[in-house]
């Protein structure tokens, strides 16, 4: 099941780009990156309600809550980094770019959950790596 909920994410993602590119035109990125997050948390916060699991908030550690905090925080900063990209570059550049987190991910996973690389992890990270120099060049 996760498998299909990260293809779903996959193509989500993709209509991102492709839709906030159409919509930033003339908009401020930033301004265009609140309305995003504003809906996002309207979403979100729906979910929570609809699937009544708004009385979980009480159990959550401490330390869940800064981890959480802290994972909000960078995604904040990189959707206006984001934001911004495609709104100064082509969004067939600024993807790909973006797409190295996968790649960022995988070194970080390992460095700090000490997660194990395998061969096949790291030759897809050279290709994905060499991909997205393909593509941006």
């Amino acid at each position: 099941m996760w498998f299909l909920f990260a293809l779903a994410s996959s193509v989500f993602a993709a209509l991102t780009s492709i839709l906030v590119k159409i919509g930033i035109e003339g908009v401020n990125s930033n301004l265009a990156t609140a309305i995003r997050t504003f809906v996002v948390l309207l979403m979100s916060w729906g979910m929570v309600f609809l699937t009544r699991a708004q009385g979980g908030i009480v159990e959550i550690s401490r330390r869940s809550w800064l981890f959480l905090i802290l994972s909000g925080l960078a995604t904040g900063a990189s959707w206006l980094c984001y934001y911004k990209a495609l709104q100064i570059g082509e969004a067939s550049k600024v993807v790909p770019i973006d797409k190295l987190s996968v790649v960022i991910t995988l070194v970080l996973a390992a460095a700090l959950l000490h997660e194990r690389f395998t061969p096949k992890s790291i030759f897809g990270c050279v290709l994905i790596g060499a991909g997205t120099l393909l593509m941006v060049l």
